[in-house]
């Protein structure tokens, strides 16, 4: 298990050299984190990797924690970009979301070891000490309804997506942790997609 997070506000990049630096260490955890099991991966061994100072690297990521469910969130967010350059305007909004969470599924499985890093570090953060962790579910979730064209959603609307993610966010697990197949991701997720967002409306895609 990750190192608990220490109670204390971690740094936000202001300047472009700043931002440049944060970026260069959320790089270069993915990379490790890709490469070895979350307890393996050193905090000094991501300093040298972005080119950063450890006391830099702390500054803006006080544990593995921090720095991991920082990594999720740009995962996330690059999602996001490649979604915004597919068309899918013949797709219902539950085939748009479906087909979303199914390519996210593809890319996670390909990185299995850092698709377990960023998991067990979410799941082990709290939003008071963490607060990024807020930001996986705030992103994914405006991620999927944007996707489906839906820009102003209804408290229904969101609630089904969060169900959905939710439920999508188990499966993984179960498929990472050896429990399911990936065929049974698929199948099940198009059953909780066809299930839960069968009433979303249609948006302007």
């Amino acid at each position: 298990m990750p190192r608990l997070a220490e109670a204390r506000d971690a740094a936000e990049p202001s300047s472009a050299e700043q931002h440049a630096r944060y970026g260069r260490i959320i790089d270069a955890a993915a990379h490790l984190g890709a490469m070895k099991d979350l307890e393996r991966v050193r905090m000094q061994e991501v300093a040298e990797l972005a080119g950063v100072a450890i006391g830099t690297l702390y500054r803006y990521f006080p544990s593995k924690t921090h720095l991991f469910v920082a990594v999720m969130v740009d995962q996330i967010d690059r999602m996001g970009i490649h979604l915004s350059r597919r068309s899918q305007s013949s797709s219902s909004p539950a085939d748009v979301v479906y087909d979303a969470l199914l390519q996210a599924t593809r890319a996670l499985v390909r990185t299995p070891l850092l698709a377990n890093a960023m998991i067990q570090s979410a799941a082990s953060s709290n939003a008071a000490t963490i607060p990024d962790v807020a930001k996986i579910d705030q992103h994914f979730d405006r991620l999927l309804l944007a996707a489906a064209g839906i820009a102003e959603p209804t408290v229904r609307d969101a609630t089904v997506v969060r169900l959905v993610v939710a439920l999508w966010f188990g499966l993984v697990q179960s498929a990472l942790n050896g429990r399911i197949s990936i065929p049974e991701v698929e199948s099940d997720l198009r059953v909780a997609c066809d299930l839960l967002l069968v009433d979303l409306p249609a948006g302007t895609r």
